[in-house]
């Protein structure tokens, strides 16, 4: 069965970017700590990651995110999807317009301009044929940023929400669940590291 999953890493106060984030400073000041856990050489963070990277069959992800990875300071060899973990997965943008053109042309890219839902339909599709073409169950992972895993779980869309907690207070920047809807959880597991704790919880429809 095809999940989706909501997977961002947060600080400890709620935040999933610092300050000022934007293409030249993706995850704003300081907010780079929030993914330590991605390049920990823990045995358990490279785990999860693995797993993670493994179980995408199709990734989500907003408009303003796209433009950080794909930007000149963005994904490369070393910082792509899985941070080092083998993973080609589709990649979904919800966007109000495609962009002139893509830095990272060897990823498959799709953008959708009619709105969240969309995007999650045509990323669970493509999922439904990286299974099959598998022969394992794949998901649908929403990578972020905040805005996008945020609408995704008021809008109901979200099976499971995995949270990387970083051990970092930043203050301030992108929060995750700024004016979110109530949600009722389930814990799944607890993950602890040296870098993150690392939260599953099944979400009640």
């Amino acid at each position: 069965m095809t999940r989706i999953i909501a997977d961002i890493s947060v600080s400890l106060d709620g935040f999933v970017t610092g300050p000022d984030p934007g293409p030249a400073n993706g995850l704003g000041t300081g907010g780079e700590a929030l993914h330590t856990w991605a390049f920990s050489d823990d045995p358990d963070d490279r785990g999860i990651l693995r797993e993670a990277t493994a179980r995408s069959g199709a990734v989500v992800l907003g408009r303003h995110l796209f433009d950080v990875v794909d930007g000149p300071d963005g994904w490369d060899d070393r910082t792509g999807y899985g941070a080092g973990e083998a993973g080609t997965p589709a990649f979904v943008v919800v966007t109000s317009s495609p962009p002139a053109s893509v830095r990272l042309t060897d990823l498959d890219w799709t953008f959708v301009t009619t709105g969240l839902p969309d995007a999650v339909t045509v990323a669970r599709e493509r999922a439904r044929v990286a299974s099959s073409d598998s022969g394992r169950d794949l998901d649908v992972v929403l990578m972020g940023g905040g805005a996008t895993v945020r609408s995704a779980l008021d809008s109901g869309l979200v099976d499971v929400l995995v949270l990387h907690l970083a051990p970092v207070v930043l203050g301030a920047g992108t929060p995750l669940f700024r004016g979110a809807a109530p949600h009722e959880l389930i814990r799944r597991s607890v993950t602890p590291t040296t870098t993150a704790t690392h939260l599953t919880y099944d979400i009640l429809r």
